[in-house]
């Protein structure tokens, strides 16, 4: 379980990493972040970013390097990295890269639970995915090929992360795909009779021929 931080967003972290660069005002770093495509990275809600680039200021990670104005615009109070920030950067990097964290990915959910759907739908409905994954990760290779031509691959490497697990989980649903077209899935018969008939089967039925004895 990772460590109990002053502040938890992602985004903070993010901000934290910008601002090792330059010292920056908010609406700046936002745009460096949409730059930079982070977006991709994480899900950021931009509405929440002055909330969290003041919450990084509450607790020393950030300091204000000065306040300017532009004409008849308002003050704009840019922020620059402090020591306490840069450890803090550090040590949270350290710990998401080096410790492994159980996640819940959306489809793992769905799948704990895809037995109150028929067969043949969860057939079709895996097909659609397969079929939509397969096209996104063949676009997204694509892109990373291009990309690679004229960006460092030290700044690619969770675009190549983000691909792989793409591409594990478009191989496994096609190993899954195979399985249930062949009916070698263990219990896929009793499966469709609970459907036909709304009699739920034993357990026995659910894990098939070939069942190791208890």
């Amino acid at each position: 379980m990772g460590k109990r931080r002053k502040v938890s967003n992602l985004l903070g972290l993010h901000i934290l990493a910008t601002l090792t660069v330059q010292p920056l005002h908010p609406y700046e770093i936002a745009a460096q972040l949409r730059a930079f495509g982070k977006d991709q990275d994480i899900k950021i809600q931009w509405g929440s970013l002055y909330t969290v680039v003041r919450n990084l200021e509450k607790h020393g990670f950030i300091e204000a390097a000065e306040t300017v104005r532009e004409g008849r615009r308002p003050e704009r109070t840019v922020y620059r990295l402090t020591e306490a920030g840069r450890h803090e950067m550090a040590d949270w990097l350290r710990e998401l890269i080096g410790q492994p964290e159980q996640e819940f990915p959306r489809l793992r959910s769905a799948l704990s639970v895809a037995g109150v759907l028929p067969p043949d739908e969860m057939i079709e409905l895996l097909r659609q995915r397969h079929r939509t994954l397969t096209a996104e990760n063949e676009a997204d290779r694509a892109a990373l090929t291009a990309t690679r031509r004229e960006v460092p691959r030290l700044f690619l490497i969770e675009a190549e992360y983000a691909l792989a697990m793409r591409q594990a989980e478009e191989a496994w649903l096609a190993g899954l795909l195979r399985e249930l077209h062949d009916g070698s899935v263990p219990g896929l018969g009793a499966w469709r009779r609970f459907h036909e008939t709304g009699v739920m089967p034993d357990l026995s039925e659910l894990m098939g021929p070939g069942a190791p004895p208890e």
